[in-house]
Parts: C-alpha cells; sequence; structure tokens
C-alpha cells in the first residue's frame, strides 16, 4: 500500500487529476480543486506531497489495470471517471441515491455520469443503481454472489453505522490483490470514519493500508 500511495503522491497524479477535472462538467467544488492543484504545483512543483480520492484513483488503477470497479456515492462521476480514464475498458458498478441539489450543486444522476464517462472513452460496462445501498447493495450480490471485483470505493452514507455496513457488504467481494478506497477519514464533521477505517480494515492482518489523514478531507486506501 505504500508503495502504491507514493504513486498517488506524485506531481505526475496531481498533474493527471488537473487535467481530468478540466475535462469533465464543472461545478463549484471541482472549480475549487482545480485552483487547489493549480497552485499547489506552481508552488511546490514535484516536491508537493499530496493526496485526494482522485489521485489515489488515478494511481491505482494505473498500477492495477482493473476490469472491474464498485463505487458507493457516485455524484456527478469524479471518482468513477477518474477509474475509467486509465482503465477505459473497466465494467463499472455504482451506487447513489442521487440527492437534489446535494451539497447545493446540481446532481442530475445517471444521463450527466454517462457523458462524463463518455468523455474519458470509457467502453465498459455501466450499471447504476439508484436508492439506499443499504438494500440495494445486498440485493444486487445476492443476485450475483461469485462477482469479485478489482477496486471498490466507499464515499456514501457518512454515519458511523452506514459507513460500518456499507464496508461490511462489500469487503467480501474484494478480490485477492484488489483494493479499497475509503473517503472522508478526516472530515471535520465525521472525526469517527477514521475509526471505522482503523478498526475494519487498518487493523485487519489481512490487508496492508496507507492513510492520508493530516490534509483536505482525508483518504485510506488497501489492498
Amino acid at each position: 500500500a505504500d508503495s502504491l500511495a507514493q504513486h498517488a503522491m506524485r506531481e505526475k497524479a496531481v498533474e493527471q487529476a488537473l487535467s481530468l477535472l478540466r475535462k469533465l462538467e464543472p461545478d463549484d467544488y471541482s472549480d475549487y480543486l482545480s485552483t487547489y492543484y493549480t497552485k499547489g504545483l506552481k508552488r511546490f512543483g514535484e516536491g508537493w506531497r499530496y493526496a485526494d480520492i482522485v489521485t489515489v484513483l488515478l494511481a491505482l488503477a494505473d498500477n492495477l489495470k482493473p476490469k472491474s470497479y464498485l463505487e458507493i456515492g457516485v455524484r456527478r462521476g469524479r471518482s468513477v471517471c477518474a477509474v475509467a480514464s486509465r482503465a477505459p475498458a473497466c465494467d463499472i458498478y455504482m451506487f447513489d441515491m442521487w440527492v437534489e441539489n446535494y451539497a447545493g450543486m446540481a446532481n442530475p444522476g445517471e444521463v450527466l455520469v454517462s457523458g462524463e464517462l463518455d468523455k474519458v472513452s470509457h467502453t465498459g460496462k455501466r450499471v447504476f443503481t439508484n436508492g439506499n445501498s443499504h438494500v440495494t447493495l445486498k440485493e444486487f450480490f445476492r443476485d450475483n454472489p461469485n462477482l469479485a471485483l478489482d477496486m471498490i470505493t466507499v464515499d456514501g452514507d457518512h454515519t458511523r453505522k452506514g459507513a460500518i455496513e456499507d464496508l461490511c457488504d462489500v469487503l467480501p467481494h474484494l478480490k485477492i490483490g484488489g483494493a479499497v478506497v475509503f473517503d472522508d477519514i478526516c472530515h471535520p464533521k465525521h472525526r469517527y470514519l477514521q475509526d471505522v477505517w482503523q478498526q475494519l480494515v487498518v487493523s485487519d492482518n489481512r490487508f496492508t493500508s496507507w492513510s492520508c489523514a493530516d490534509i483536505g478531507y482525508g483518504v485510506g486506501l488497501a489492498l
């Protein structure tokens, strides 16, 4: 995990993240990130050590070449596009409630996300599942009991109980050598998410893990 994290923190990963955002439909948050990336690169160059969910997913997809990816918490598709941009033939399974006006910004759902995936030349299967992940994930895995995933991102329900349930639902379906990403581990409104990550993944010796919890909202990855 530490080796892959070094790829996620390189200048190249931030440049790739900035290039990705410039391809996608902008909103206030992506505009903020683009400005942040640009200023960080200008100020620190190749010495900048920065990571977020986008740079982590870009690095993982570059190295793991995933054929299957599942994401809980898709919103406008920035994260799924990070994976698809590096692994365009990957089959992608997307779970969200697409809450209207989420975080004060438009959240149109499947049509927008499909258009964004087109912009990064994604050619793999796209499966959209709309609804509460605590119901839809269980139904999905009942229907696909043998599905094993190369990469998984958990960025949905941010309550303690909800985050635990999402992780517990997906981890049994992660391939040996596959990667799980858990976002917002140092979010000021959800400090307990770092404890959830620590207890369910970091402390489990079946995983090798890395966490960034000293900048932004934080992110963790594990293999």
